[in-house]
């Protein structure tokens, strides 16, 4: 059984041995390692764990459970060899729901907002990574937003999100313990598409919305520790151009690069991507990068079709003409890599089925369906993706290579990043989580070392059989260093038929891809 502490300040409790933990390497199927497992028996998928990556510390587990007065968080604490430091609970007030979570330092923080939006007012808990003491902040909200971005830094939590879409960052102060709206944003419609820390404990909105030309671009709005803003600077496209999202990187000498998408005056279309940097001083330098001049772009396609698209668009610069393509495509990273740096971003498509007239509210396995997703009559059916786009940058934003990675029958109801990145000394592996396999592929700039693998989720026993299922829960992400973690639910069977191994899991496995010169021995 589990002990539920009576105490407020503390959320001690055991955990019983029916939590597995392994430390033993695998065997090997491909090129992919998984060094380690941990399994939690569940009975249905409501017992789903939502996890938060802690670095070289270890992971948290959470979930939320409903009861009759009060409700619970059951939190778990692992450390790299998945080995339990301590479980428990936390009592929250019935219908609060976590919005937002986030490892710093050595606590994790985690972010409340009440269920139906009725209350303005957030919670805050801050647990300790030791020994899962917390304290508890009620964070006054002056206006009923609904948070989307959380962030954390040394002074404190960074809340942004929407009131009537126009964006707006809520900074609620550790040492004072007061929260303010932050200066300097809008009272226009945009979009919030980064907060961007600094190790200084300053930090970086990023907003995408219309100048005073109508024009819309994004927005950087520069702020101290404190939440003083020290800086608004808004960059400056060309004329026929529209900016619509953008990621931020600090580099050297204090330059600051954003890449990101551009199109025409519709938000939901790009034709390429740009790349600015920013000096110190302001001056700004922005390239574009139309999807037609990139190399690898369209090599998702089969290879008839890429052919029929690359004749088009050479037959199209011998006239002179304009190469238009229209996608959605969102950046998800921007890093550092040897002399470089490199873009991450995936592109996508909503897809509808018919509806029958009348037809406005619906069940799927996803949940509950408003009728707001009907769209000329039809039901919108998820994002559906088709390939990631990586892409190397020097110091100036010229473009010296590119790459891509097919992504095969991914569908998910909420945009967020499939594909993730592994910068090895002198290679990149592009990995994601499909059907319990990790599909892999092994590029140097634009060419590709190692075309797709796929490699089985290992569980603990040879004899298991993992049953099809496109469980939606199973992801990958990063972990530290190198690694990363795949989880989600398995139900597993027995080749043997033996009933009695059969099992529904909650399952962590640990996932690197090696260098080549690297035997395995050195990671713990």
């Amino acid at each position: 059984m589990f002990f539920i502490s009576t105490r407020s300040s503390s959320i001690r409790a055991s955990v019983t041995c029916f939590l597995i933990a392994l430390a033993l390497c695998f065997p090997v199927f491909g090129q992919v390692m998984q060094t380690g497992r941990f399994e939690v028996p569940i009975n249905n998928r409501n017992e789903y764990f939502d996890i938060v990556p802690s670095a070289e510390s270890g992971l948290f587990l959470h979930r939320h459970l409903a009861g009759l007065k009060e409700d619970q968080i059951h939190l778990i604490r692992l450390d790299t060899a998945f080995h339990e430091k301590w479980a428990g609970f936390i009592a929250v007030e019935k219908n609060y729901r976590i919005m937002g979570t986030k490892a710093f330092g050595d606590k994790l923080f985690m972010l409340l907002r009440y269920r139906d939006y009725s209350k303005n007012d957030l919670i805050l808990y801050v647990v300790s990574e030791g020994d899962g003491d917390y304290v508890k902040h009620p964070i006054r909200s002056y206006i009923p937003f609904a948070p989307t971005e959380f962030q954390i830094t040394d002074d404190a939590a960074l809340i942004g999100g929407y009131y009537n879409r126009i964006p707006v960052v809520l900074h609620y102060s550790f040492t004072e313990r007061r929260s303010k709206v932050l200066p300097g944003l809008f009272s226009e419609a945009g979009e919030l598409t980064q907060i961007k820390t600094q190790a200084d404990g300053s930090f970086d909105v990023l907003i995408s919305a219309k100048n005073l030309a109508r024009q819309r671009t994004i927005w950087i709005k520069s702020y101290d520790p404190d939440g003083a803003l020290l800086r608004n600077l808004p960059l400056q496209p060309d004329g026929n151009k529209h900016l619509i999202f953008g990621r931020s990187l600090k580099a050297n000498g204090d330059k600051q690069i954003v890449a990101g998408v551009y199109g025409n005056r519709s938000a939901e279309f790009s034709r390429g991507l740009f790349i600015a940097t920013i000096d110190p001083s302001g001056l700004e330098q922005i390239r574009y990068y139309n999807f037609a001049d990139l190399k690898n772009f369209f090599q998702y396609m089969k290879a008839n079709r890429e052919k029929r698209i690359k004749n088009r668009i050479e037959r199209k610069k011998i006239k002179g003409k304009k190469i238009r393509f229209n996608y959605r495509f969102l950046v998800h990273e921007l890093v550092p890599y040897k002399d470089q740096f490199v873009l991450l971003g995936e592109a996508f498509y909503p897809r509808y089925v018919s509806a029958e007239r009348g037809q406005y509210r619906f069940f799927t396995p996803y949940g509950f369906m408003p009728g707001s997703i009907i769209q000329n009559g039809r039901i919108f059916d998820g994002y559906h993706y088709t390939h990631a786009v990586v892409m190397g940058f020097d110091d100036d934003a010229n473009l010296i290579w590119d790459n891509s990675f097919e992504i095969n029958d991914v569908k998910t109801f909420t945009l967020e990043q499939f594909v993730k990145l592994e910068v090895l000394p002198d290679r990149l592996a592009l990995m994601y989580l499909f059907e319990n396999h990790i599909r892999t592929k092994i590029i140097q700039d634009d060419r590709v070392l190692e075309g797709k693998t796929v490699d089985p989720i290992i569980t603990f026993r040879d004899n298991d059989v993992v049953k099809d299922d496109r469980n939606d829960k199973n992801k990958l992400e990063y972990w530290y260093n190198n690694y990363l973690y795949a989880y989600g639910v398995q139900d597993i069977v027995s080749s043997t038929r033996d009933a009695s191994l059969k099992r529904r899991v909650f399952f962590i496995n640990k996932v690197y891809y090696p260098d080549v010169r690297d035997d395995g021995e050195s990671r713990k």
